[in-house]
């Protein structure tokens, strides 16, 4: 058999450990590359491989750059932003038709910035939205899928954890990374809003107006969100001037949502424990995942599929665009089956050098796929944010979440064919700052 089949099989082996048997995508990630490696090398190479691995990974001083903007996502959500966050944009947007929706997408947006995460955002911001939309009788194809979709901005708009992770992996700037999806995420965020303005014009009743509240009332509900805007400024402006390198924006990060959240008296002593415990938790998930890519990484790497993939491509007499589609249908199918950070840890090794040949910008590549990866996180048939959601109730069915994302697919389509033709989108930002 030779090394490319090899490489083949065990990617394949991979999909059919991770969603028949239901192991963990890291411990999957890492016994198969284990097996692969030591098929193709030896055994006694394969256990060095290992040790050697495991150190570089829990030894990486880069690699604490997660557990700190996870942690000052976790103090920010057990100080209650995403209660705050959310009671400001129903007083702003509440009046207008559909305007809870716009508030959850808008409030989505927001938690994204401390949080890095879909699935967090997803199940953080479903808590508090769904059970207001159901009490002002929004229909729950609406107010589910708003939720769901809303929550894949926690991946696009920085701090993003898998933004991180792939700076970290394809050798990039974080910071540039930040500035390249920060753009993109807010035009995503607008398109959703514009969804949720023409579903309730075409169907009145799934979003009906809320109550009216005075400008005093909007105005005074904005201090909720200064935090937020003061977390994300200093962050960004830090990383960007080089005040800091971005594990240290991390724990200045985790520092200062602290201090707010106890200046503010919003922060218990028992909220303060849940978001170690929680951060911890997160954090050791990531590592593994990350460590099983590794080792899944080195196995391909000794079959060298990455680079006679890469090399058959640069050879196919197919035009670049053409190549681009098709790891975008990847990244989509793909997405829609597992978390978006797990799925490009996994991809990475493999497409990353195909873009590279074919000469895309690093920058761009990495925005275009972080995209089609977040749209596959709501794409039937097993999208995780539609789960998610839907496992909280309140006439949030599968079945509801699934036919109201359908109304917000053409907004991640729209993204991506304006990064196709206007790639500045995702690289005008980072070429201001570099």
């Amino acid at each position: 058999m030779s090394l490319t089949l090899i490489g083949i099989t065990g990617i394949t082996v991979l999909l059919l450990i991770i969603f028949f048997l239901r192991i963990p995508v890291g411990f999957a990630m890492a016994m198969v590359g284990f097996a692969g490696f030591a098929w193709v090398v030896s055994p006694q190479a394969a256990m060095g491989m290992i040790g050697d691995q495991v150190w570089e990974v829990f030894s990486s001083y880069g690699l604490t750059v997660i557990p700190m903007f996870i942690l000052m996502g976790q103090i920010g959500f057990h100080a209650g932003v995403n209660k705050r966050l959310y009671r400001s944009a129903y007083l702003w947007m509440g009046r207008v038709r559909g305007g809870m929706a716009m508030a959850t997408i808008l409030s989505c947006a927001g938690f994204a910035a401390i949080c890095g995460s879909n699935t967090a955002t997803a199940a953080t911001m479903g808590t508090v939205a769904l059970p207001e939309m159901k009490k002002y009788n929004y229909n729950p194809v609406l107010s589910s899928s708003s939720v769901a979709t809303g929550a894949t901005l926690g991946v696009l708009i920085p701090p993003s954890v898998v933004l991180i992770v792939i700076g970290l992996q394809t050798g990039q700037a974080i910071g540039v990374l930040f500035w390249a999806a920060l753009l993109p995420g807010l035009l995503l965020c607008l398109f959703f809003l514009g969804a949720v303005f023409l579903v309730c014009r075409k169907k009145p009743d799934f979003g009906p107006s809320g109550v009216r509240t005075s400008l005093k009332e909007k105005v005074f509900s904005l201090k909720g969100t200064v935090e937020i805007a003061v977390l994300f400024f200093l962050i960004m402006t830090g990383l960007i001037k080089g005040f800091f390198t971005p594990t240290q924006a991390g724990a200045v990060g985790a520092f200062l949502a602290l201090v707010i959240g106890i200046a503010g008296r919003n922060l218990s002593l028992k909220g303060f424990y849940l978001a170690l415990t929680d951060t911890l938790r997160t954090s050791a998930m990531i590592m593994t995942i990350i460590l099983g890519a590794v080792i899944f990484g080195r196995f391909l790497a000794v079959t060298r599929l990455p680079y006679d993939l890469a090399s058959m491509v640069s050879d196919m007499a197919l035009p670049s665009f053409m190549i681009i589609f098709l790891i975008g249908l990847i990244y989509i199918l793909g997405g829609a089956i597992m978390d978006a950070l797990a799925l490009l840890i996994i991809t990475i090794p493999i497409f990353f050098p195909v873009a590279m040949s074919m000469g895309y910008d690093p920058v761009w590549f990495s925005v275009f796929i972080t995209v089609l990866t977040t749209m596959g996180a709501i794409t039937p048939p097993v999208g995780i944010n539609t789960y998610i959601v839907a496992s909280m109730g309140h006439g949030a069915s599968l079945a509801n979440v699934f036919k109201g994302v359908m109304f917000f697919i053409p907004c991640f389509l729209i993204l991506l064919v304006l990064l196709v033709f206007v790639p500045g989108i995702a690289t005008w930002l980072p070429g201001i700052f570099r």
